[in-house]
């Protein structure tokens, strides 16, 4: 069953007898895709090109967190996608059957694949590749290709990735009430 199909919409469609919950304040952006078994918790986005494939296992995506622009979020059978709140998951980033806890940041162009667990107020650096079955522990900085613990983030770096995501929040709202497809 699809949602919304008019061109400039997000395309919200279910698959295998699994369909998006989608709490109302949540935005999906225009060109954004979310198929299958997603929960969206309330004041999530997912902003344009993004697309949660959630075919063979679940997506939720906590409340105030937000998946920006072409990202892609899947998964694989036994590897679900779990996102805490407040987390962004920066623009082009792939995030493929794992766990991000809550108030971590995905940067952007970075790929977390089947098995990963980023603890709660991590930062994945942009470009990163976290491999298959890593745990990252809580208030961590990763970064390389394969991605390493870097070393711990401060106060400041974590409180930085709460404000980051209630930013984008704020901008969610904005786009929402302003964006309009061409006729």
């Amino acid at each position: 069953m699809t949602h919304q199909t008019d061109q400039g919409r997000a395309l919200v469609a279910g698959v295998n007898g699994k369909s998006p919950r989608i709490d109302p304040t949540a935005f999906t952006a225009p060109t954004s895709v979310v198929v299958g078994d997603v929960t969206m918790a309330s004041g999530a986005s997912i902003w344009y090109s993004a697309v949660l494939r959630a075919d063979c296992g679940p997506i939720v995506l906590g409340a105030d967190s937000n998946v920006q622009d072409n990202c892609t979020i899947h998964v694989d059978p036994g590897f679900p996608v779990s996102i805490g709140e407040r987390v962004s998951i920066g623009h082009n980033a792939v995030v493929h059957g794992c766990t991000v806890e809550d108030d971590c940041l995905i940067g952007m162009g970075a790929t977390v694949l089947n098995g990963a667990v980023i603890g709660a107020g991590s930062l994945v650096a942009a470009q990163a590749l976290v491999p298959q079955g890593m745990v990252v522990p809580p208030g961590s900085l990763v970064a390389g290709v394969p991605a390493k613990v870097r070393r711990e983030l401060t106060d400041e770096e974590r409180e930085g990735i709460k404000v980051n995501a209630l930013m984008y929040g704020e901008l969610a709202k904005q786009h929402a009430a302003s964006v309009t497809p061409n006729p």
